[in-house]
């Protein structure tokens, strides 16, 4: 079978495929990032108990440095962008016969007719065994360092906010340490050049994350949910331990003279060109994308992220902003060439990826409106944020889902260091039982949260409008609204956006409602939070405001050409090692339409909550929450509704009652007859040989054998000696005569042997 493979790919061809190893000195040493706040893990549970603030400032400063040096990096990644048309990469394209053996004149340009090198990658052998080397390295490109920059600067607000919301607490030295590490894994997958070390990152970030959620382990539902969340994502890893091995050996049989390869450029650049399987890449998209639900939240492996509400809220904002749940939406940006013909994304109308990301969309949207804990409503606002993200993967909306990524990480940490705020005051997370009328006690914290909010739900001018409004765009449903363009045509995609988007509007005003206004349900005189709460969230606000304007449209008049689709330019890859990224045509309609659906879901909330029941409040004279006759008591559909999500869609039923329960019985019951009639029938059979075998070498070896010979040779000794008694006289004539007679034969032997 012929293919057609780049020279780029082979070991001897230089560096064809858009990678670099050059660069400045902040690209190729970007492992100097992750390095520091691993070492401030390795200080802190060494030297934190002995150091004034529990360590705290160690993990503060090496996050701090680190993210100064992610700053340097992004300018130099810009300068290394800006100037790599000078760098055109010229590879002969050759086409191996089943001889393995190359033809061509080498006047072909690269994939993709020459792409510039962009990426830095930098590598170093960790071992070798079976004439496979297993390399440790970074690959450094826009997205790399986008995440770079965004997980550093979460990462150090959430240290700083840290320290007064967690201070006095019994593991606080622990604490800091772990949130150190957490960031450290984070970091060191988003550089990771191979699949291998890529693994090895995302299991360690599942470590921390089970850490972190059980940090108060004592109380059992705190255990609970950490062991939840470590085994769902379980689950999920078996997938991308089933992906990486696929592609491994996949990547093998299209290289000659390979045995495989962990490479993600290469193995990009060979699904993308065409010359992996489409068998192997179904199958490893598949498993990859089963790792992406069950660390990403996607339905219907979700269910631990709710849960994980247990650990303190800063872990809370970590793991929903810049961590673990986004590092399956980073990994399929990642490897996106796999799943791009793996799910065959472009010109579908759906695909695997795409519907899971609108359905998890709906379903998370949905779950919000029914919680009365106010970090459980941002976590499933998590939850459907993420599934716009994948969505916009799976509709080829790549740029609009990672500058979502990007922007979400704000807003969302806005949002949940927020919610710990309010909480701090109140000492309860309760909106229904404990909130209400906060406005006007914590007027920073209700100001940042209502920015927070804004950008949540999608209204302009701020970061959240832009990004959603790209995928909306992406999704090339939109053509009765003016849009061209795109991967294919998913109108569903954009129907499930949509609603999501009213959705969102409507959950979120419920939430503002019940936590800042009415009158206050609680106990006590709640109170402003103190700067080390309150400085980190206005920071995080300010982002949520700016950062929309980063990725401008194209032909947006009121801003500048230099603002225009600025992100998409340094962010993207486009080197050989990644798809071809199309951009759809910016459509003002479908960005009004959107807009008019965000304000009709505000307005429907806003009008059941700040007018009907708080008319239904004065009218009582007490703070109510909830209509007394609201639609759940007047409706049977909508009470079975609220029901269904009341017991979130029974998945933790399926779950525990009937995959645990109704497997633990059959499991235990097979595993007790293996043990009686296998394993302890074995023990039986070797004890009772065991047992025969002495019994033979006792009776007759010990005995007969052993025993005899011993016997006989004491009663020899035994008459030998009696009879050298009886010589023994103690005459000393006797003796000479012996001694005489004794020389005497002896002469006799010599003069016979002589």
């Amino acid at each position: 079978m012929n293919s057609l493979l780049l020279a780029a790919l082979s070991a001897d061809a230089g560096l064809p495929l858009g990678i670099t190893e050059g660069g400045s000195w902040l690209l190729r040493n970007v492992w100097l990032i992750p390095l520091l706040p691993a070492l401030s893990f390795v200080g802190i549970l060494t030297f934190g108990k002995r150091m004034p603030r529990g360590g705290s400032e160690l993990g503060i400063a090496a996050l701090g440095i680190a993210f100064v040096l992610a700053l340097l990096t992004g300018v130099a990644w810009m300068d290394h962008r800006d100037n790599s048309h000078d760098q055109e990469v010229h590879v002969a394209v050759v086409q191996f016969d089943d001889h393995g053996v190359g033809h061509g004149d080498g006047s072909e340009e690269g994939h993709g007719g020459g792409h510039p090198s962009l990426a830095v990658q930098r590598t170093a052998v960790w071992f070798q065994a079976g004439g496979m080397e297993f390399t440790v390295g970074t690959l450094v490109d826009g997205l790399a360092v986008m995440m770079l920059v965004m997980v550093t600067l979460v990462s150090l607000l959430v240290h700083v906010y840290s320290t007064d919301y967690v201070a006095g607490d019994r593991r606080y030295t622990h604490y800091f340490a772990f949130l150190s590490l957490f960031s450290a894994s984070m970091l060191l997958l988003v550089v990771s050049e191979n699949t291998l070390q890529l693994l090895c990152a995302w299991e360690l970030v599942g470590v921390c994350s089970f850490v972190l959620i059980g940090h108060w382990w004592e109380e059992k539902p705190n255990s609970d949910a950490a062991l939840k969340a470590f085994l769902t994502n379980r689950v999920g890893d078996m997938g991308l331990l089933v992906g990486v091995t696929v592609l491994f050996f996949a990547a093998g049989s299209a290289l000659p003279g390979r045995f495989g390869s962990f490479s993600i450029a290469e193995t990009n650049a060979l699904a993308s060109s065409g010359m992996l399987s489409h068998t192997a890449l179904v199958v490893a998209s598949c498993g990859l994308m089963a790792a992406v639900m069950s660390k990403s939240g996607q339905f219907f492996l979700h269910t631990w992220l709710p849960d994980a509400m247990a650990g303190p809220t800063p872990v809370s904002a970590l793991i929903h902003a810049a961590t673990m749940v986004v590092a399956g939406v980073f990994m399929i940006a990642r490897m996106y060439g796999v799943f791009f013909e793996g799910f065959q994304i472009g010109g579908s109308s759906i695909n695997l990826m795409a519907f899971i990301g609108g359905l998890t969309t709906i379903v998370g949207a949905c779950m919000a409106f029914v919680q009365r804990d106010i970090k459980k409503v941002l976590a499933y606002s998590t939850i459907s944020q993420l599934g716009y993200m994948v969505m916009a993967l799976g509709v080829g909306a790549w740029t609009a889902a990672v500058f979502h990524l990007f922007t979400h990480a704000f807003f969302k940490a806005c949002l949940f260091l927020g919610s710990g705020s309010v909480a701090h005051a109140v000492h309860s997370f309760d909106m229904k039982s404990d909130m209400g009328g906060l406005r006007k006690h914590m007027p920073h914290t209700y100001r940042t949260f209502m920015i927070g909010t804004i950008a949540l739900a999608g209204l302009p001018p701020l970061a959240g409008f832009w990004s959603k409004d790209e995928i909306l765009v992406g999704t090339g449903g939109w053509g009765l609204l003016g849009g061209t363009g795109g991967n294919g045509a998913y109108t569903l995609m954009l129907g499930m956006g949509m609603l999501t988007a009213a959705l969102t509007a409507a959950y979120m005003t419920r939430c503002v409602y019940l936590t800042f206004f009415g009158e206050f349900r609680g106990h006590g005189e709640p109170h402003e939070s103190g700067p080390r709460i309150i400085v980190p969230l206005w920071i995080l606000a300010g982002l949520a405001i700016v950062v929309g304007f980063l990725n401008l449209p194209t032909g947006f008049q009121l801003a500048p050409g230099s603002l225009q689709e600025r992100f998409g330019h340094y962010v993207e890859p486009v080197a050989s090692y990644f798809p071809a990224i199309s951009h759809a045509t910016p459509s003002w309609s479908l960005a009004i339409a959107s807009t008019l659906v965000v304000m009709g879901g505000i307005a429907a909330s806003g009008y059941y909550y700040f007018v009907k029941v708080e008319a239904a409040s004065k009218a009582a004279g007490t703070s109510l929450t909830e209509l007394p006759d609201g639609p759940t008591s007047r409706y049977p559909l909508a009470a079975m509704g609220y029901k269904l999500l009341d017991n979130k869609y029974y998945l933790d039923h399926l779950y525990s009652g009937v995959i645990a329960n109704g497997t633990k019985g059959p499991l235990a019951r097979m595993a007790y007859r293996i043990n009686q009639q296998v394993i302890d029938r074995t023990v039986d059979v070797v004890g009772e040989t065991a047992v025969k075998v002495g019994t033979v070498v006792y009776d007759k070896i010990d005995q007969l054998v052993v025993d005899g010979a011993v016997n006989a040779s004491g009663r020899a000794s035994s008459g030998m000696g009696e009879e050298l008694r009886r010589v023994n006289s103690g005459k000393v004539q006797s003796y000479a005569a012996i001694l005489f007679a004794a020389a005497t034969v002896l002469a006799g032997l010599l003069i016979v042997i002589v």
